[in-house]
């Protein structure tokens, strides 16, 4: 053990058997390194039983304040975009010697201070703070440039371009704290396009309820000829109602979702979507959470997956 009295990955290499930078790889989880799991296991094993403390935790503890940033992500936007957000913020935070504590679901206030008295993080990062806050036009994201209001618009715009001007949107049976900046973006979205503006309706998770909810809509609206889900989960479920219904998709009704889960390629027909990637996004906050500059960091522009349900 090193003279500070510190535990060392020079130490925890020794105890494990394999080099220093193998002990590196495994503690940092490096994707790029292919380690069997029986190595890894042991370093960690290694660093549990020497108490090992990673240089930017033991400087912190010196210098009184936590190299530690905290994640909010509220109840109900957990998905593909918040995935790629979050593997960005936690790869730049590490580039700059932070750690990235993420917390899902309900935040109180009680429970918000408990961990900043424990922690004293460098910062708190709500995880799409501006939307919820109606700031939206503050959104360094880009907002109508490449932030949620241009995914919402991208959306629509590709219904339009394939002839639809009366749509509707599917939202989901539980509350989405996005649902009313989603709802706000896609009408302006209509209104720019000279479409008419959306209705809506909801798409229960039971699959005879959603049947029910899709043809009680469309009957009153027979005028619509595609539904735009709020994301890929209430997407999937649309296609499954009107497959009920014997409506054929996209031939009568066409369907789009959001936020690219993976799992649109695999049903009939399979599901044309909006990808994000928000890795970008995420490295941006954590750039600006550090203070550090943000130049060469623009998000790629949000693309479409084309399928065949449109």
């Amino acid at each position: 053990m090193g003279t500070s009295g510190r535990v060392t990955l020079n130490d925890v290499a020794a105890a494990s058997g394999v080099s220093r930078a193998t002990v590196s790889f495994v503690l940092n989880d490096d994707p790029r390194q292919t380690i069997s799991a029986a190595t890894r296991d042991r370093v960690k094993q290694a660093a549990r039983d020497l108490g090992y403390v990673p240089h930017g935790v033991a400087r912190a503890l010196r210098e009184g304040t936590s190299r530690v940033v905290v994640l909010n992500i509220d109840a109900g936007l957990e998905g593909a975009y918040s995935r790629s957000y979050v593997q960005g913020l936690d790869a730049e935070l590490a580039a700059h010697e932070h750690v990235l504590l993420v917390r899902h679901g309900h935040h109180t206030p009680q429970s918000t201070r408990q961990v900043l008295d424990a922690i004293a993080p460098r910062a708190v990062i709500r995880f799409g703070e501006t939307y919820l806050t109606g700031r939206e036009l503050d959104d360094l994201g880009g907002g109508w440039r490449d932030g949620l209001a241009a995914h919402s618009a991208l959306q629509l715009r590709h219904l339009v371009e394939h002839g639809h001007t009366h749509i509707a949107v599917a939202l989901p049976d539980t509350a989405s704290p996005l649902a009313a900046a989603r709802s706000k973006f896609t009408g302006q979205a209509a209104r720019n396009l000279g479409v008419a503006t959306p209705g809506s309706f909801v798409a229960p998770l039971d699959r005879a309820a959603c049947a029910e909810a899709v043809a009680a809509f469309l009957t009153g609206a027979p005028e619509v000829t595609a539904i735009a889900g709020f994301n890929d989960d209430v997407a999937l479920r649309v296609l499954m109602a009107l497959r009920d219904l014997d409506r054929r998709v996209p031939d009568e009704v066409a369907v789009i979702g959001f936020d690219d889960n993976g799992y649109g390629a695999y049903v009939t027909p399979s599901l044309t979507t909006v990808n994000v990637d928000a890795e970008a996004h995420g490295r941006l906050s954590a750039r600006l959470a550090l203070g550090l500059d943000t130049g060469g960091l623009r998000p790629p522009p949000a693309r479409v997956v084309v399928r065949r349900s449109v």
